[in-house]
């Protein structure tokens, strides 16, 4: 079969496409007529093969429809910018490899397949979130999935899941705590897993595998599914039975941070049982790189988010019984055909295969049918979350707040001549914008959420004008004790942006200013972790950081003291704000009667609607 060059032309604007002929044979029974795509950007490749073992993990988490790569040219993006389609090539070169070897190769997913980019959300009025782009995850070789808490926000996403995903992975899908209420055949109302509770199987060499796929104490589930805490599912029964009998080693998979959370339940129930067996751990949730070994004959790892980090484990097993520890290996790789190329030992002319061809060609046109690249304008520069400071003119959030929001709800508002103090959260804001076309799917990508915003009318501006600091203040006790609370619930209902931002911020504090010096490093992770060695596949210089609030505001008017001003908020923060207003003066109780929708503007639109106004 002949492949045509414009097979991969689409999204990758920022992609150099080069066409060139080969008779270079690649093990399959087609022949390439052109190059791949590389990124514009030089990339560096990586510095040391891989440490294959007996037993050998290629592990993703988060993926979160980053399944076109990332396509901007600014750094780190180029890191990122491999196509689902270049995994799916590499998966196979690698699995070749394991048999040249005579070793395991299994590949692992860790959950949240669902919700950040124009591939998952971007989908027509009647459709479901994610359903077209997993038929594209489908087609890679999954040994074993776990559920992760994106695909329990909306039941609709749930039910798909558990109708049109799971059977595909043959009982490898697991939700060991994870349950969906529907009618069965008889029209009976039952609750049952949404994949299945643990798998048991052979790998290629023989090898018993038990596995588990465990989700986090997650409260945010949309109505009729059901999370089991993990400490009630390692008393069940069925868990006993799941793990009586001694495999080769334990597989458990799970949409849970490998640290700080409730692995160690899971182990050592485990490890009550079986005492020695080799047990390995794949994690997510808290989109960091991260690795531990909760004792010498295990090892735990979690691989980032976004199609930003492809993780490798390997373990070197031996005899049953024995007690010494086992050596263990672990690399985080940026996913770009650069790291899969090396890895794999193929060059741009015969890494592709005919299926990683077809499924980013399949992706390539899922795009053009949502029209995720309708151009709203084009961004001037680079606007980000925490590389800039904030307030400055490098800020997405000022951008947001102090520009976008002010000129998009103006429009059509009869009160849009009243002068007005504007608040949100900052976590409203979820990924960069990057100069270029700013598009639909970078409207999705960076600003999802789908937030009302409300007013409250004629609070004095002396008032309102404290209400910001206020939100902002946790220097009391009691307001860092609130902010603890409110962290931890914001955490069981799924929101990770704390974590990883701490995450960040050690990796600049640590080695910024120095390693952004060195000139041969550019931008990207920089994992410390508590394994031993080095784990990123390659070095980087860690992005700058600054701190941002948890609530941001527009600049406010230039009006007296006691003018009487509105009051706008997204729907999000209403209790909050309500608690804090009434906390600053006493003139009046405002209670949920004094609040006013603002505009049918929703926050997803904000972006959209200001870069068709100020970026053309």
């Amino acid at each position: 079969m002949l492949l045509q060059s414009t097979l991969v032309l689409g999204l990758f604007s920022s992609f150099a496409i080069v066409t060139a002929c080969s008779d270079h044979a690649d093990g399959h029974d087609h022949v390439h007529e052109r190059r791949s795509p590389s990124p514009a950007a030089s990339l560096t490749p990586p510095s040391r093969p891989l440490e294959w073992g007996d037993i050998n993990i290629i592990h993703t988490t988060d993926s979160h429809g980053w399944l076109l790569g990332h396509q901007k040219a600014s750094f780190p993006e180029p890191n990122y910018s491999g196509t689902l389609g270049d995994f799916a090539s590499f998966v196979t070169h690698m699995k070749q490899q394991a048999i040249e070897r005579d070793v395991d190769l299994l590949l692992v997913d860790s959950g949240d397949l669902h919700d950040g980019t124009g591939l998952t959300d971007g989908f027509p009025s009647g459709g479901i979130d994610a359903h077209d782009a997993n038929q594209f995850i489908k087609q890679l070789p999954y040994d074993v999935m776990a559920i992760g808490n994106h695909e329990l926000y909306i039941y609709a996403n749930t039910l798909d899941m558990h109708k049109n995903f799971a059977p595909s992975l043959k009982g490898r899908y697991l939700s060991s705590n994870v349950n969906i209420t529907l009618l069965n055949e008889k029209n009976q109302v039952v609750s049952v897993p949404v994949g299945e509770r643990f798998a048991k199987f052979k790998t290629r060499k023989g090898r018993k595998v038990t596995s588990l796929g465990v989700l986090f104490d997650f409260t945010g589930n949309d109505h009729n599914t059901t999370v089991q805490k993990v400490a009630d599912m390692v008393k069940e029964t069925w868990f006993a039975e799941a793990i009586k009998e001694e495999p080769d080693f334990f597989l458990l998979v799970g949409h849970m941070p490998i640290a700080r959370d409730d692995w160690p339940l899971v182990f050592n129930a485990v490890r009550a049982v079986h005492p020695h067996t080799p047990i390995l751990i794949l994690g997510g949730h808290t989109h960091i790189r991260d690795c531990l070994q909760l004792d010498g004959r295990s090892m735990s790892l979690e691989s980032g988010r976004y199609m930003e980090t492809v993780g490798w484990m390997s373990a070197k097993l031996d005899r049953k019984g024995s007690t010494k520890d086992i050596k263990f290996s672990r690399r985080y790789l940026d996913p770009n055909r650069v790291t899969y190329e090396y890895h794999a030992k193929r060059n741009n002319f015969n890494f592709d295969t005919l299926q990683g061809e077809l499924i980013t060609k399949g992706l390539q046109d899922l795009s053009k049918k949502f029209d995720l690249s309708f151009q709203f304008g084009t961004a001037p520069h680079d606007f980000t979350i925490t590389q800039a400071p904030y307030p400055s003119n490098d800020s997405l959030l000022s951008l947001f707040i102090e520009n976008a929001t002010p000129v998009a709800l103006a429009i059509n508002n009869t009160r849009a001549s009243i002068p007005n103090i504007m608040i949100t959260n900052s976590g409203s804001q979820r990924f960069d914008i990057y100069a270029g076309p700013f598009t639909k799917n970078d409207q999705l990508t960076a600003s999802p959420f789908a937030d009302s915003f409300l007013f409250i009318p004629n609070v004095p501006f002396s008032v309102a004008n404290q209400v910001l600091p206020a939100l902002n203040n946790a220097g009391a006790d009691e307001r860092r004790e609130l902010q603890e609370r409110r962290d931890h619930e914001l955490y069981s209902r799924g929101h990770v942006d704390q974590v990883y931002s701490r995450w960040l911020a050690e990796q600049d504090r640590r080695s910024g200013l120095e390693r952004r010096a060195a000139r041969n490093l550019t931008l990207g992770y920089v994992t410390t972790d508590s394994c031993p060695g080095v784990g990123d596949d390659i070095l980087h210089a860690p992005l700058p950081f600054h701190d941002v609030p948890d609530f941001i505001g527009s600049v406010p008017p230039s009006v007296s003291a006691d003018t009487p001003i509105d009051l706008v908020f997204v729907d999000f923060i209403e209790s909050q704000l309500l608690q804090i207003l009434n906390g600053l003066q006493k003139a009046k109780q405002y209670t949920t009667a004094d609040v006013q929708t603002y505009s049918p503007i929703l926050t997803n639109a904000i972006l959209g609607i200001y870069a068709q106004t100020a970026w053309n």
